[in-house]
């Protein structure tokens, strides 16, 4: 299937290094400064599979296509669910574009970005423009997206951004929940579990 054709006509328009704009608002946003070069970072963002290494909520991360604009991979997490991620936009160096979500549901925008500060100094950023709630009216979705979305989203975009310093810096995977759990992408309780 074509590019163009699973991707919204609002993204067919030329985008900035900056960050996306979609038809949604509301994004919610994790940045991590990082002890290393921007080089650095944005090999282990672009690397094929990246998720398995840097991702505390990752069980895999299977690719379909590999690098550049019309990447696809899937994130398959330790809760069980499997989100597909469809590349649209790849700054070599600086970040790229994506939609992630459920096959054949809803899917949210997401933009990666490197940003130098020094030389040997950056910041991973992760943006999130939701899909959840944007077809409620306004003044009934801003207090859900504000006591539970953004809250959950927040905390899991940050234990991800600091699963790619951690991998940056020190060379080691990280482990299952290793900045803690998260309510939708841990492995579920089992029976009897006292944790």
């Amino acid at each position: 299937m074509c590019l163009e054709c699973v991707v919204p006509e609002w993204l067919h328009t030329e985008m900035s290094a900056e960050q996306p704009k979609p038809a949604f608002g509301w994004p919610v946003r994790a940045a991590q400064p990082i002890a290393a070069p921007a080089q650095e970072v944005w090999e282990a963002i672009s690397r094929p599979g990246n998720l398995e290494l840097c991702h505390p909520f990752c069980e895999k991360n299977p690719v379909e296509v590999w690098p550049g604009p019309g990447s696809r991979d899937e994130v398959h997490y330790l809760s069980g669910w499997i989100y597909e991620r469809r590349f649209y936009q790849w700054i070599e160096g600086v970040g790229y574009d994506l939609q992630i979500g459920r096959p054949g549901g809803g899917k949210s925008t997401v933009s990666w970005r490197i940003s130098s500060s020094e030389e040997h100094n950056c910041t991973l950023t992760i943006t999130v423009y939701p899909h959840a709630l944007q077809n409620l009216p306004l003044v009934i979705r801003w207090l859900p997206h504000v006591l539970g979305l953004r809250p959950r989203l927040k905390s899991y975009l940050e234990s991800v951004v600091r699963g790619f310093e951690w991998y940056v810096t020190r060379g080691e995977p990280v482990s299952r929940d290793q900045f803690g759990k998260h309510p939708w992408f841990s492995a579920p309780k089992s029976p009897g579990s006292l944790s």
